[in-house]
């Protein structure tokens, strides 16, 4: 009876929506029992590349005299990212400017996707978030190093520190700097859990007031059906906001990797 009662838990955990999980495999014996297998990740990140460029394929302009409804949209997006980069690294440094912006239509549309009931989002995936901060981190670390060369080291020492304290201070300073290839992903991932996992939470409890035969329980479920509609609106504004600070956050990183001192 304990062993049906905890299936039945880890059945209607809310941390479950975030498992990654095969959804076939193809053994080939010919190549030494290769198996190729698709997970709900691989599958959904496909999914998300297509939706991206299939969304820019019809926001193209080059051939209609009138702008689309999408065209607007992406223009809208497009010139709000180029501002981000002209005030965070520059004018002259436009030339990362699809870079930001391809990161951030990512995650944007990987949130969205992942709003959508009984879909998976991959930015709640720890590879993913993880992944993204750790390689941003270390090509702006080489960024940093190709443009200052030497001078790049400087950073961790801090200016006018006394000469026996300079040891300590760069090795904060270095952590510091290195918790960075963290930070990014652990900000994006922990958002996204926190809210996903808030509204399975509440999801599940509004199923139990609505299948209930008492009509007063069933008319106060009112209450807490509202409070969903406001944390689901809520949540469509963390994915928004959450693809805007990852690229300002990573736009500003350029801009201290590449600025003279």
């Amino acid at each position: 009876m304990n062993n049906i009662y905890s299936i039945n838990l880890l059945n209607n955990s809310p941390l479950e929506q975030f498992e990654v999980t095969n959804i076939f495999s193809i053994q080939f014996p010919i190549f030494g029992y290769f198996t190729l297998t698709l997970t709900n990740l691989a599958l959904y990140s496909i999914i998300i590349l297509t939706l991206i460029l299939g969304l820019h394929y019809l926001g193209n302009n080059e051939n209609k005299l009138i702008p689309s409804k999408w065209s607007l949209v992406l223009e809208s997006l497009y010139a709000t990212i180029s501002g981000i980069v002209r005030d965070q690294i520059g004018s002259n440094n436009e030339r990362y400017l699809p870079f930001i912006y391809s990161i951030f239509c990512l995650i944007l549309i990987a949130n969205l996707v992942g709003n959508i009931p009984y879909n998976y989002t991959i930015t709640t995936s720890i590879i993913v978030s993880i992944g993204a901060s750790v390689i941003i981190f270390i090509g702006v670390t080489i960024l940093g190093l190709i443009t200052k060369k030497i001078s790049f080291f400087s950073h961790f020492v801090p200016e006018g520190c006394p000469l026996g304290l300079a040891p300590l201070l760069s090795l904060i300073e270095l952590i510091s700097y290195s918790a960075r290839a963290f930070s990014l992903g652990i900000r994006l991932f922990a958002n996204m859990v926190a809210g996903h996992s808030l509204l399975k939470v509440l999801s599940t409890f509004l199923i139990k007031f609505f299948k209930s035969e008492n009509l007063f329980i069933s008319i106060i479920a009112v209450v807490p059906f509202s409070i969903f509609c406001a944390l689901s609106l809520l949540e469509l504004a963390v994915s928004f906001i959450q693809a805007y600070v990852f690229t300002l956050l990573t736009s500003s990183y350029i801009k201290e990797a590449i600025e003279s001192h």
